[in-house]
This record gives structure tokens, C-alpha cells and sequence, in this order.
């Protein structure tokens, strides 16, 4: 079996707030991504799929966040032992994220190809006609037409779109082993959106980059993921290849989130389920099954016991209590 990129176990993430309060923004997170894979990691706002993803750069405020256990290894190398300076060296270089809104990600003030040299001069220590060369490559490839003269423009001269493409070239400038795209096509329409998937998928395939893909939108990880991670209140409650989670899924939560995705051949009449009520306070959390009080399925051991986690098959776990053998079985809704 080959050795994964990167493998992270039982990671726990905290925040403390104003008041004091310790928010478990992370709990237990653990799994692994070999060369030329894409995971998905997927889960409504608030699950800790983002928090996550910035934990594994380091780039969590150090004021108020703590990682309280875990180890995260990136080619057998322990992260949380680097110092920040080490850190530097492998962001950009070994490990880049693509953030979701790409005018945070950009400098206002400098131009569209001096940000992008930027990263080429610390990381690869290229010449200057060798950072304009790779520069002007790297823009061609992700599609921005008349690359040479568009270094020169700024970043509000760029449209949503082209300002995504910009990031990307700018995440792949120094061909890293792993790539976090952290919701990389929220803010754009449709068919833009189809653009830059079609494009992440084909520069995964020329550079073998291992990538994570962090998003709600279901439809994007049919298109784009190989494996599928479902976070529920900073847990992975459930894990499998995409037909598992698609087709054979096990924990109520993934379920619900299925249920309320639009399906594209769905009659006019077809409604959506929504999933009731709200995600758990992450500061007050008790005893039992996070999802309990949504779950339509609950039983009274959810409420008082954390359920266990069910090897379903070599590539597929679930953590719920509807999987222990002396639970009824249900007929699933939907």
C-alpha cells in the first residue's frame, strides 16, 4: 500500500472565547490522502471543516486556538514539532490552499504577477527571467488570456472567475504535493464553477497533487472526489468512497444532507428534506451523540453515549449507534 502525502489522527482543535469559554472546534479528526487523490471533506457551516483545513497549514490565530491532542504528518514528518519558520518553508511550497473568496487572498495594492513572483523568488529561488517565464506559463495554463499583459493589471481589474484562476496559479506556482481548495468555487456562477473544477482535475493529472476539497455543495464531490469525510459538529461521523456515501450511506446526518441536495433529474414536484433544527453549541457539549437532537432515528443510548465507530467495509466507517448489531433496523426516508 503506498504511503500517504499526508496523514492526520485524532486531531482536537480548540477556541476560547471572550468570556473564557473553550469552543471543541475539532474533535478526534483523523484520516489519510495518498499522491493524486482528491478527499472530500463536507459538512453544513460550523462542522469544522475550514478550521480543520488551516490547522493543517498552521495558520490558526495564536491568541485564542490551541490544538489540544493529535499529530499531523505530512510525508512521515510530524508538523505540530516544526517551528513557524520551518512552517514558512513548507507552505506554498509543499503544501497550498486555495481560500474561498479569492479578493482575501489577493493583495489590493500589488499587481496580479508581482504576487504570484513573489512565491517563485522565496520558495524555488528562480532568476528574474525565469520567475517571468513560469509566471507567464502559469496564468496561460489556468486559461487567463493575453497572460503577459494581464500581469500588469491589479486585482479588481480581474472578474470573479479570472480572480480564482489568479489564486489557483498562484497555489500550484511551486507544484505542491498537497493542495486544500477550501469552498474554491462558492462565490462564482455555473458554468464558471464547471471551469475551474475541469481545471483543478486536469492539473491534478499533469502534477499528481493530492488535493483536499472542503465544501457543502454535494455535487461537487460526486464530480471531483475519489473519498468522501462527513464532519458533523468537528467529527468525522462518516468516511467511504464516493459511491459508498452516495449510495450506501449508514449515519442519519449524511443522509439528511443527501436528501435536502436538489437532484438534477427530479421532477417539478419533488421536494427537498430539510435537516431539522440546528448544529450543536460547540462550547456546551454533553455526553452522547452530537446529532441526537436531529436525528430522526434517535434512541436513548444517542443521548447518553458517544456511538462507536463501525468498520463498514475496508474502505467505509461510520460512527453511529444504529450500526450496533442490537439496534432495530430502520427503513431510511427519501
Amino acid at each position: 500500500m503506498e504511503n500517504p502525502t499526508l496523514k492526520v489522527e485524532n486531531l482536537h482543535v480548540s477556541f476560547k472565547t471572550h468570556d473564557e469559554a473553550e469552543i471543541k472546534a475539532v474533535r478526534g479528526v483523523s484520516f489519510e490522502l495518498v499522491k493524486g487523490e482528491t478527499l472530500a471533506i463536507v459538512g453544513e457551516s460550523g462542522s469544522g471543516k475550514s478550521v480543520t483545513a488551516k490547522t493543517l497549514m498552521r495558520l490558526l490565530p495564536k491568541q485564542n486556538s490551541r490544538i489540544t491532542e493529535g499529530e499531523i504528518y505530512y510525508e512521515e514528518k510530524n508538523l505540530l514539532t516544526y517551528s513557524n519558520k520551518d512552517m514558512q518553508k513548507i507552505r506554498g511550497s509543499e503544501i497550498s490552499m486555495v481560500f474561498q473568496d479569492p479578493m482575501t487572498s489577493l493583495n489590493p495594492t500589488m499587481k496580479i504577477g508581482k504576487q504570484i513572483m513573489e512565491g517563485l523568488r522565496k520558495h524555488q529561488g528562480l532568476g528574474k527571467k525565469e520567475v517571468f517565464t513560469k509566471t507567464t506559463e502559469l496564468l496561460e495554463l489556468v486559461g487567463i488570456p493575453n497572460a503577459v499583459e494581464r500581469m500588469a493589471d491589479f486585482p479588481h481589474q480581474f472578474s470573479g472567475g479570472m480572480r480564482q484562476r489568479v489564486v489557483i496559479a498562484m497555489a500550484l506556482a511551486c507544484n505542491p504535493n498537497v493542495l486544500l481548495a477550501d469552498e474554491p468555487t462558492t462565490a462564482l456562477d455555473v458554468t464558471i464553477q464547471a471551469q475551474i473544477l475541469d481545471l483543478m482535475k486536469d492539473l491534478q493529472k499533469k502534477t499528481g497533487t493530492a488535493i483536499i476539497l472542503i465544501t457543502h455543495d454535494l455535487g461537487l464531490v460526486a464530480s471531483m472526489a475519489q473519498r468522501v469525510a462527513v464532519m458533523y459538529a468537528g467529527e468525522i461521523v462518516e468516511t467511504g468512497l464516493v459511491d459508498e456515501i452516495f449510495y450506501e450511506s449508514k449515519h442519519p446526518y449524511t443522509r439528511g444532507l443527501l436528501l435536502s441536495m436538489p437532484k438534477l433529474h427530479a421532477s417539478r414536484s419533488t421536494r427537498l428534506i430539510p435537516i431539522p433544527g440546528t448544529p450543536p453549541d460547540l462550547g456546551r457539549l454533553s455526553e452522547g451523540c452530537p446529532f441526537a437532537a436531529r436525528c430522526p432515528y434517535v434512541m436513548k443510548v444517542c443521548h447518553n453515549h458517544n456511538p462507536i465507530r463501525t468498520q463498514v467495509s475496508k474502505t467505509h466507517t461510520v460512527s453511529c449507534w444504529l450500526e450496533d448489531e442490537r439496534a432495530p433496523r430502520v427503513e431510511w426516508q427519501g
